[in-house]
């Protein structure tokens, strides 16, 4: 079972690991990244936050610096001869995104270093995804950063199930290291292809966490609604329904602030509340790490 009450008062350190990129819209490039994104977002929510990545040596590079200090967000940006990491995306009438990822890039390229290394050894919390994982480097770096972790942290697998940048054996890998997974609806068939369930459903998915020692499942329905397994519990919350800008990035806040938020002692309906709220503001804005109000995390 999974216990969030240890975590109640103390100072709260996590990291995101992997990708750093620019979601370069028709109106031009916005900082970036599910890990930093999640980042972003837990430090909103009060906890002593940073991101962990490589950029290259070029303008991204330097933008990348620039703007994640401009939102007052630690970073250990590991320089590497690569560009950048940059996906372009294009927005539906909607504002679904649809993505084109440019590839072997620097956030591919994440070497291991010993201060990352001694940044995981006091983490009490650390996001990774698949996305970075699609490069045998960066796939090494991670694996290594989560192993490096103190008994008794949490490790969050955010799942980002991109084109063909993923492989069964990396999700296997990585499940093994996780103790909070989430994933959204067009995730969820191949993950139970993957676990040889008989049937699409969170429900079966969800056990079969259970059986592999995961008790916190978070699954996300767009715009229909959102459940959140935890230990025996499960929250079911609608999406507010609100003028959509764009919704790169909410996933990542709706995760972020309903992990900040259990570990600060919400209970789970309040904690699962203000995630559905957050995630509603951010697809109001463009870009993924806009400026939250107090409102929406000191309350």
């Amino acid at each position: 079972m999974l216990d969030f009450s240890k975590f109640k008062s103390k100072k709260i350190k996590c990291a995101g690991v992997g990708e750093v990129l620019f979601d370069v819209f028709p109106s031009g490039p916005k900082i970036g990244g599910a890990p930093a994104n999640f980042a972003y977002h837990c430090r909103q929510n009060g906890l002593e936050a940073v991101a962990i990545s490589s950029v290259g040596r070029d303008e991204l590079g330097f933008r990348a610096r620039d703007w994640l200090a401009a939102r007052f967000l630690p970073a250990l940006l590991l320089e590497n001869d690569k560009v950048t990491g940059a996906v372009n995306v294009s927005l539906s009438s909607d504002g679904v995104p649809a993505y084109t990822f440019v590839e072997d890039t620097a956030y591919d390229n994440i070497p291991l270093s010993g201060v990352a290394i001694k940044l995981a050894r006091e983490l009490d919390l650390m996001c990774f995804g698949s996305l970075a994982q699609r490069s045998e480097v960066s796939h090494k770096t991670i694996m290594a950063l989560l192993d490096a972790m103190p008994a008794g942290s949490l490790r969050v697998f955010d799942v980002n199930l991109r084109r063909e940048y993923y492989s069964e054996a990396v999700i296997e890998e990585s499940l093994k290291r996780t103790d909070i997974f989430k994933c959204n609806e067009d995730e969820l068939p191949v993950l139970c292809r993957f676990a040889k369930l008989n049937e699409v459903s969170p429900d079966l998915y969800y056990e079969y966490l259970k059986s592999r020692g995961i008790f916190c499942f978070i699954f996300t329905e767009g715009a229909k609604q959102s459940t959140v397994y935890l230990n025996d519990e499960i929250s079911v919350l609608p999406t507010p329904k609100v003028k959509v800008v764009d919704t790169v990035g909410a996933g990542d806040s709706f995760t972020a602030t309903i992990i900040s938020r259990l570990m600060k002692g919400d209970p789970l309906s309040v904690a699962h509340k203000k995630a559905t709220e957050l995630a509603a503001f951010v697809c109001t804005q463009l870009g993924a790490m806009p400026a939250v109000p107090e409102t929406l995390v000191n309350s």
